[in-house]
């Protein structure tokens, strides 16, 4: 196999299989493999990480049976974006792992670390690279008040159900879960049916809206003011699992205003 046909071929895995890839060049998925691999060793080899000054961490679940979980580290700078690293299971170790191979010089030039609200990520992140601003990701914090609001609809529909009254929650999970825009016709009709009923679902989901307007703010004064008084408003409510949220984010708030 030559050297250009080795990279002809890890080019055009980028966009099939690579199962897919050594059928349509009539050639055997381990010439794929060895390809890429080629490339892969190229790319390490040659890339620069001298200039990453923001990194985003996240784990992902990737098989069912044994270590579920692998950590990513992404460089996240607005004119790079790119993976960095993957290393295997979900712990402490794992990112001190990164940090180690990251190497003290490039971490102590990191800016910015935006992580979700894990301890030992957060714990990790406070030892190595202790000068960059710890931002929480948004979109984990928005899972925490869906997984809320899904757990007070999940009791209210066995409530409703043991008192004989009318399943009004059923098939409305996704419909007080997206996002407006996302949200199709038929789920929008049914939230504004829902909207006209006093249900504890409702509030949750009243409340959870209600903190979008969290990151409209630009000041961290006002947006603290904001956070304080909508944790104040969730402890009153008498849900218990959004007050759990309204807890989380009072124990992270100086994190959540970066």
């Amino acid at each position: 196999m030559t050297i250009t046909y080795a990279w002809f071929l890890a080019k055009w895995a980028k966009r099939l299989s690579w199962k897919e890839c050594a059928e349509a060049f009539n050639t055997k998925w381990d010439t794929v493999y060895r390809s890429v691999m080629m490339a892969v060793d190229w790319g390490l080899a040659h890339r620069v990480l001298d200039n990453v000054g923001a990194i985003g961490i996240d784990e992902i679940c990737w098989k069912k049976i044994g270590p579920k979980f692998l950590t990513l580290v992404y460089q996240i700078d607005g004119d790079c974006k790119r993976l960095l690293w993957i290393g295997k299971d979900r712990t402490k170790q794992t990112l001190i792992d990164f940090f180690n191979e990251f190497g003290p010089e490039r971490s102590s030039k990191l800016k910015f670390v935006l992580t979700d609200m894990w301890k030992p990520y957060l714990d990790v992140v406070a030892k190595m690279a202790g000068q960059a601003i710890n931002i929480l990701d948004r979109f984990h914090i928005m899972c925490h008040m869906n997984k809320a609001i899904d757990k007070v609809r999940a009791t209210e529909v066995k409530t409703l159900k043991a008192k004989g009254k009318e399943p009004v929650l059923t098939h409305s999970r996704w419909c007080l879960l997206k996002r407006s825009e996302n949200r199709t016709e038929k789920q929008t009709i049914k939230l504004q049916e829902l909207l006209a009923i006093n249900l504890k679902t409702i509030k949750a989901f009243l409340l959870k809206e209600d903190f979008q307007s969290f990151w409209s703010y630009k000041s961290a004064g006002w947006a603290g003011k904001f956070l304080d008084d909508w944790c104040k408003r969730t402890m009153r409510s008498r849900i218990d699992p959004m007050k759990k949220v309204a807890r989380m984010l009072r124990s992270h708030r100086g994190l959540i205003l970066n």
